[in-house]
């Protein structure tokens, strides 16, 4: 369990600066192009557990990099290549302060909000009458604020264009790439046997044009059901059979940890680490559909830094 990778310091020719995110080392090179190193770090409640998932950063990256090659006919994407199975480097872009949240079924912070009453998010109406994990009668988009610090915050279509965040021309063409990477996404779920819930994408823009960034359709940034047993668990009002890491959520609210003030991060055993990393690759396996692939995990350091360097020099 010794070989995950929870933190990269490389130094690249032409590195302006490095972002540690909860999950990713983005590196910054020339201000053109960006390295992501997807880290074995995994996080909950706003919180970095103290030891990385083997296999996991393998898995969101290729999730990821599958996607965005899925939908590059919708959409221009930031990613150029993949060199290596923890890597993406892409154009660099200027992102936009907002997430697109999109939302096909009432769950998560949607069904709370609505279950305290309110029948509206972020201005988009919802009917009344619906159950926990409802199917809407079509998706809707509940965008937040981008957050430098803290919690991202919702907002409404209006707010956005008022405030200047994103022109009402640049935001009617991110409401429609958004619909049309959750259907697509949607349709490549359903020829899995799950279904994908709620997703959120990140824009940029570079040289006047807008390009999708980021992660997409990853489980750390969506919510897929199982579509088996789909309407039989709504019925009898059971809750729905997930898969993403929630499971992980779970086993720390079981053991006493919320990330609230005075908790301690409970001991991760290198049993729990592996049957985590396995379910990692269980996620991949569902949603990708083919067996995954281990990557060499010897001197797993190493062979990322030489794979990003040969492709860094190709770029030049």
């Amino acid at each position: 369990m010794s070989n995950a990778i929870t933190k990269t310091n490389f130094s690249f020719p032409g590195q302006k600066d490095l972002y540690v995110g909860k999950v990713r080392d983005v590196y910054n090179i020339d201000g053109k192009y960006l390295v992501m190193v997807v880290t074995d770090r995994i996080s909950a409640f706003d919180v970095v557990l103290p030891r990385g998932i083997p296999y996991k950063g393998q898995v969101l990256n290729q999730i990821a990099s599958r996607f965005l090659d899925a939908t590059a006919d919708i959409v221009p994407n930031w990613k150029i290549s993949s060199p290596d199975p923890m890597v993406t480097i892409g154009h660099f872009a200027t992102p936009y302060k907002v997430e697109m949240v999109i939302r096909g079924y009432l769950t998560g912070h949607a069904w709370r909000e609505y279950k305290s009453g309110k029948r509206t998010l972020c201005g988009v109406p919802m009917p009344d009458g619906m159950v926990e994990n409802q199917k809407f009668p079509k998706p809707i988009i509940t965008p937040t604020t981008k957050a430098d610090e803290g919690h991202d915050l919702d907002i409404s279509r209006e707010e956005i264009i008022k405030s200047g965040l994103v022109s009402e021309a640049e935001y009617i063409q991110l409401e429609d790439y958004t619909c049309k990477l959750f259907e697509k996404g949607s349709q490549i779920a359903n020829s899995k046997g799950l279904i994908l819930v709620d997703t959120k994408y990140e824009f940029g823009k570079k040289d006047g044009r807008i390009y999708l960034i980021d992660e997409i359709n990853t489980p750390d940034s969506s919510r897929y059901f199982y579509a088996n047993g789909y309407d039989e668990r709504l019925q009898k009002g059971e809750q729905q059979k997930q898969l993403s890491k929630e499971f992980v959520r779970q086993w720390l609210i079981e053991n006493n940890f919320q990330g609230k003030e005075g908790q301690v991060v409970p001991e991760m055993t290198d049993d729990f680490v592996s049957q985590v990393s396995e379910r990692y690759i269980e996620l991949y396996e569902n949603i990708i559909g083919e067996e995954f692939e281990k990557a060499e995990i010897v001197n797993v350091e190493n062979r990322i830094e030489t794979n990003i360097r040969r492709a860094l020099q190709q770029l030049k």
